[in-house]
C-alpha cells in the first residue's frame, strides 16, 4: 500500500521550496480522488485557512478528514497529512492538528501519536536552536517573538521558545515541560537508531519539537520519522515550507528566469496586487518606486473599506485605472495604503475580517479585468489566495518554481481565467528588500 504526502497550505506561499507538483484549490472528494491517482507521492491542498474565523476553520478541517480518509478507503492508499503554516508562527497553528487528529481517530479508528512542529525555513533565514525559533534579519539572529509578526493583530504571541508557545497557544493545557525536544545538535550527528527509538517513544498526540539549521539536520530527522512511520507510527505535522521539501525529497532547481516567465506575443503590462502591510512589503515597494522601470502606483483607500462606502466605486476606479495602465504596455501596482488599522472597540476575528473584506476587494479587480496582462504578482498571504481562487478562478495548478529564493511561481490550469499564465506569489514576511523591483524588471520586455 502506497502512502499520499497531503500538504495543506494555510495561505499559496508554502510551495515556496518545491516544483513539479500540483496544487488544488478544493479539497471536495473529486478534487481528492484525482490528486489520489497522480503518480507523484505529494500534493497540496490550498485551504486559505489563516483567512478564516476558528469556527470556519475547525468545520473545513473535519471536512477535509473525512473526505481524506474517504478516498483513502476507497484506493486503498495511506496518508500523512503536513499542515504547512507560517514560519514566523501565525495562524491557527495548533488548532488545525487538533481537529484533524481527532477527527482522523474517528473516522479511521487510529490514534495519532505525535504531532511534530518544525517550522524552519532557511530559504528566508528562520532557523530553531535550543527550541527557540528565530529569524535571521540582516544578519543578526532575532527571536520570532521580538518581532513585528509576534504582534500580528490576530495572530500573535509572546513566546520564541517552541514548547512556551505550545504551552501559550494551548493556554496551559499542555506544558512546555510535556514536549519531546529534538536538539540541532543530535541531529547534526546522525544517531539514526537512538533517534528512531526516540520518536518511537512519543505517543497519544504528544508535541515533538524539531530544532534545524540546515537541510542536513532536517534530513535527519524526516529520515527517522518515515522509519517510525514504516513501523505503523502515526503523525501529524505543522511545518514551514523548508520541512515540506526534506520530507518530500525535493531536489533543487535553479531559480526560474523572465525567459521562462515571460508570454512574448503578449505586449500588454503585467499587475502587482499588494496587500501585505508588514514593513517588509512596505521597503520593498519604496524600492520599487525608486526604480526606472515603466510602472505605474496606484493605491487601493483601505479607509473606504474598512467603513463600508464607496468600496465598489474604489474598485471600478481603480479598474478603469490598471486597464488603462496595462493596455500602454506599463506594468500597474495596486497597493493598499500602508497604514495599519486597528481599533480597541474590535477583537481579532473581526480585524481579520476587515482584511478579508480589503482582500476580496482586490481580487475582485483581477477577475473583472477585461484585457490580459503578461504576468501577474500578488504580494501577502491572504490577497494571493484570494486572487488564485476568487480572481483567477484556478482550481488546480501546477508549481513551478521560484522566481527567487522563497518566491514561488504556479502556471494556471486550463480552467482559469487567465490560462497557463506564470502566477507569481510573494509572501508578506519574505524577500530582500529589492526583490520586488528586480522580479519586475526580470519580467519587463
Amino acid at each position: 500500500m502506497g502512502r499520499k504526502m497531503i500538504v495543506l497550505d494555510d495561505d499559496p506561499t508554502g510551495v515556496q521550496t518545491i516544483h513539479g507538483l500540483s496544487v488544488y484549490t478544493s479539497w471536495d472528494l473529486k478534487a481528492l480522488r484525482e490528486a489520489f491517482e497522480e503518480p507523484q507521492e505529494m500534493f497540496f491542498i490550498l485551504t486559505n485557512s489563516r483567512s478564516f474565523s476558528v469556527e470556519k476553520t475547525i468545520c473545513a478541517h473535519r471536512e477535509i478528514a473525512a473526505n481524506i480518509v474517504q478516498v483513502s478507503k476507497e484506493t486503498g492508499m495511506d496518508f500523512v497529512i503536513i499542515c504547512r503554516g507560517d514560519s514566523t508562527l501565525r495562524g491557527h497553528y495548533l488548532l488545525e492538528m487538533d481537529v484533524l487528529s481527532e477527527a482522523i481517530q474517528e473516522l479511521a479508528g487510529t490514534e495519532i501519536d505525535g504531532q511534530i512542529i518544525g517550522p524552519c525555513f532557511f530559504e528566508g533565514g528562520r532557523v530553531t536552536i535550543d527550541n527557540i525559533h528565530y529569524l535571521a534579519d540582516k544578519g543578526e539572529l532575532v527571536p520570532v517573538g521580538e518581532t513585528e509578526f509576534a504582534r500580528d493583530k490576530t495572530f500573535g504571541f509572546q513566546n520564541s521558545h517552541l514548547g512556551k508557545y505550545v504551552e501559550e497557544k494551548t493556554k496551559g493545557k499542555y506544558k512546555a515541560a510535556e514536549c519531546v525536544y529534538f536538539d540541532h545538535k543530535e541531529l547534526t550527528d546522525h544517531n539514526i537508531g537512538g533517534l528512531a527509538a526516540k520518536l518511537a517513544s512519543v505517543s497519544k498526540g504528544s508535541k515533538v519539537i524539531v530544532n534545524a539549521v540546515d537541510y542536513n539536520q532536517l534530513n535527519a530527522f524526516c529520515k527517522v520519522l518515515l522509519i517510525a512511520m514504516n513501523k505503523n507510527k502515526r503523525f501529524i505535522i505543522r511545518s514551514a515550507a523548508s520541512f515540506v521539501k526534506a520530507f518530500g525529497k525535493i531536489s533543487d532547481q535553479p531559480l526560474l528566469t523572465g525567459e521562462q516567465l515571460i508570454q512574448k506575443d503578449n505586449k500588454n503590462g503585467g499587475i502587482v496586487i499588494v496587500g501585505s502591510h508588514v514593513n517588509k512589503t512596505t521597503r520593498q515597494l519604496e524600492k520599487l518606486k525608486n526604480a526606472e522601470l515603466p510602472v505605474d502606483f496606484i493605491e487601493f483607500n483601505i479607509q473606504k473599506a474598512i467603513e463600508g462606502s464607496g468600496l465598489e466605486s474604489e474598485v471600478e476606479s481603480i479598474l478603469a485605472k490598471a486597464q488603462g495602465v496595462l493596455r500602454r504596455g506599463r506594468h500597474a501596482v495596486i497597493f493598499t495604503s500602508r497604514e495599519v488599522f486597528s481599533s480597541k472597540e474590535l477583537n481579532k476575528e473581526e480585524l481579520l475580517q476587515i482584511s478579508v473584506g480589503i482582500s476580496d476587494a482586490l481580487s475582485s479587480i483581477v477577475r473583472k479585468l477585461e484585457i490580459t496582462p503578461s504576468f501577474i504578482v500578488a504580494k501577502g498571504g491572504i490577497t494571493s489566495s484570494d486572487v488564485a481562487i476568487k480572481g483567477l478562478k484556478v482550481k488546480k495548478a501546477l508549481v513551478m518554481g521560484q522566481i527567487k529564493k522563497g518566491i514561488p511561481v504556479w502556471m494556471t490550469g486550463e480552467e482559469s481565467k487567465f490560462p497557463f499564465m506564470p502566477y507569481i506569489i510573494f509572501p508578506g514576511n519574505v524577500g530582500e528588500d529589492s526583490d520586488l523591483r528586480e522580479i519586475i524588471s526580470e519580467l519587463n520586455h
